[in-house]
């Protein structure tokens, strides 16, 4: 058993062998988008060869591992495990619908194995896991601004109702609101957050503005032009620049973090080999 572990040891430790698993994937991973064209049976043979080569990788690092502790604490081994398992689960286990869905979402995070095969890929992801705390607090100092500018926009931007009168004035009224803005972007609170979003992202957002100035001045909005113009450009400025630019900052101030930590890992390394090197040297002599 020992010099089965010291083989497997040796194997995984080579190069050849990451990028042979890199292959396995890529090949993988484009089988996956292949059958969203529809089902072949080619192509479904080869997925299950695959899932065998994923299944020898799993006994391979199983065997190289320090201990069974070692193996089932790397999250990465746990995700491997938890991807060969249901990849030998038949749909026929899921008669329900939904329940397939998810089943088949679940195969198609066989891509997410390409993270592991990349250091600067692992380094990413840590930094997102550990930005996500930051995250979480950021989130919700965001969606506070969200909630406060879009219960405004409610108030000041709802279509008003149409005005009592004759069918005709009805109709005219609505043809005219639904030319101008295409529907009621502030009609619910729900919708509001929807179109804040969608200015937060830049999409035409001036355009809904002009339209909005424009159902002012023909009454349909009780806001006035100003409070139009207002309200849009400070959402614009506050979303855009203020806000965005705190996600963005946590993220960066998480990566050097990480980074700095590396750095300091691999100074201890090569110190504790250079250490190493010289007990050994005076050994020697």
């Amino acid at each position: 058993m020992k010099y089965l572990s010291d083989i497997c040891k040796h194997i995984v430790g080579r190069h050849w062998f990451e990028w042979f698993i890199i292959a396995v994937i890529v090949v993988n991973s484009s089988l996956i988008m292949a059958t969203t064209y529809g089902a072949d049976q080619t192509v479904d043979l080869i997925q299950e060869i695959i899932l065998g080569f994923f299944t020898v990788e799993l006994v391979v690092r199983y065997l190289a591992s320090e201990s069974n502790r070692a193996f089932f604490k790397s999250g990465w081994h746990l995700f491997d495990l938890f991807l060969v398992v249901t990849g030998y689960l038949p749909e026929s286990l899921f008669p329900s619908g939904t329940c397939l869905l998810i089943f088949r979402i679940v195969r198609i995070l066989r891509v997410l194995r390409l993270v592991r095969t990349s250091t600067e890929l692992k380094l990413i992801l840590a930094v997102l896991l550990r930005s996500f705390k930051t995250l979480i607090y950021n989130g919700i100092f965001f969606f506070i601004f969200f909630i406060m500018f879009a219960r405004l926009g409610v108030s000041m931007f709802r279509i008003k109702n149409v005005p009592a009168g004759t069918e005709e004035a009805a109709e005219s009224y609505l043809k005219e609101f639904s030319t101008l803005l295409s529907g009621d972007p502030y009609g619910s609170l729900g919708e509001a957050m929807f179109t804040l979003f969608r200015i937060m992202t830049g999409d035409d957002w001036t355009v809904l503005c002009y339209n909005l100035r424009a159902a002012s001045e023909k009454g349909i909005i009780v806001a006035t032009p100003a409070m139009i113009v207002g309200f849009h450009v400070c959402w614009f400025v506050l979303a855009a620049f203020l806000l965005l630019n705190l996600l963005v900052g946590a993220i960066v101030n998480n990566y050097q973090v990480i980074m700095d930590e590396v750095r300091r890992d691999k100074s201890e390394e090569e110190r504790h080999a250079e250490a190493q090197r010289l007990l050994d040297e005076v050994r020697q002599n």
